[in-house]
């Protein structure tokens, strides 16, 4: 039975892939700092607390214990992946690094996204970090061997995640009929990935040796438009989205908290293609339509009402926005 570490494990990819590495018999401990109440607790697992930005906690918390695998899912900088090197170099058989598909090139000049498409984000600081943390721990495998392999999943999303900008404030606009703003024309590709699916893909690459130094996107074959994504929320919220376009530069300026991933992923169309991760992990598939998972977003939402919070602030924001995009028509 295999020992692995998740830093992380219960957020949105980590709690599938807990429960999935819990199901298939692995030796599973969380490195946590605290419970997030938002997803219910992972039975079979063995639970530690620590700080997976700063080395020292860490150390505190992993003591003199090895593992046969150590997953990070929560590492966002070069610093960070800098001490787990220092920390796991002779503690572990595997290494495997969150990263994002982000990261890949923007614009995109070639599709199919392939992992060999070049590293190269100017838009996303958090896309250029990701870049940085592979980086180190690539030089970190040529010069030491550090056993990493680096994994960069797209946009995934559980039941807990509307995937449009806003969340839960967006389908309650559309359930009393008022617009619903999406970047561009709506007709960008894009791809959407449910957690369960990049669980399969994961755990599947779990002391799976022919993985290390080796990078791998993990994402969903279905290819959908921003107006379809907002389509099929509104199907789900048993209502129609009326869809009012506007230019991504326009949205991103007018949403400053939105900008970095409008203008640094979202408005790019992305097609990724998933030969590696099915040659690797060939039980690997997305079997989740993004038409099952918008049901799901939208019944958990509506199965506890504290969960449906509404940003009254964004809504009237977005009104404003809208109706002066709509004066230009």
């Amino acid at each position: 039975m295999l020992k692995v570490l998740f830093i992380g494990g219960n957020g949105i990819i980590s709690s599938a892939c807990s429960r999935l590495a819990v199901e298939r018999g692995f030796d599973l401990t969380l490195l946590n700092r605290r419970r997030d109440r938002t997803r219910p607790p992972i039975d079979g697992v063995e639970t530690i607390v620590g700080d997976s930005t700063d080395a020292q906690s860490m150390r505190d918390a992993i003591g003199t214990r090895t593992f046969d695998v150590v997953v990070n899912f929560r590492a966002f900088s070069p610093e960070q992946v800098k001490a787990d090197v220092d920390l796991f170099r002779d503690r572990t058989g595997q290494y495997i690094f969150i990263s994002s598909a982000s990261a890949y090139q923007k614009p995109v000049t070639r599709f199919p996204i392939v992992e060999s498409t070049p590293l190269k984000n100017p838009f996303w600081q958090y896309s250029r970090d990701k870049i940085a943390c592979e980086r180190v721990l690539m030089q970190a495998f040529d010069e030491h061997d550090f056993p990493v392999t680096i994994v960069r999943p797209s946009h995934t999303y559980d039941r807990t995640l509307v995937p449009l900008d806003g969340g839960w404030t967006v389908i309650e606009r559309m359930r009393q009929g008022k617009p619903t703003l999406v970047h561009g024309d709506g007709t960008s590709l894009w791809t959407l990935t449910n957690h369960r699916d990049v669980a399969r893909g994961l755990v599947g690459l779990l002391g799976l040796t022919r993985s290390i130094g080796d990078a791998i996107h993990i994402t969903g074959d279905e290819i959908l438009t921003w107006d379809m994504i907002a389509n099929e929320l509104a199907a789900a919220a048993g209502t129609t989205a009326h869809i009012v376009h506007a230019a991504s530069a326009e949205v991103a300026q007018a949403f400053p908290e939105w900008a970095d991933g409008i203008i640094g992923d979202k408005a790019h169309s992305l097609i990724f293609d998933n030969s590696k991760i099915k040659s690797l992990v060939p039980d690997f598939v997305a079997s989740v339509p993004f038409s099952l998972g918008a049901r799901e977003i939208v019944g958990w939402y509506d199965e506890d009402p504290s969960r449906r919070v509404v940003d009254h602030e964004l809504d009237a924001r977005i009104d404003a926005f809208i109706a002066r995009v709509s004066e230009r028509v």
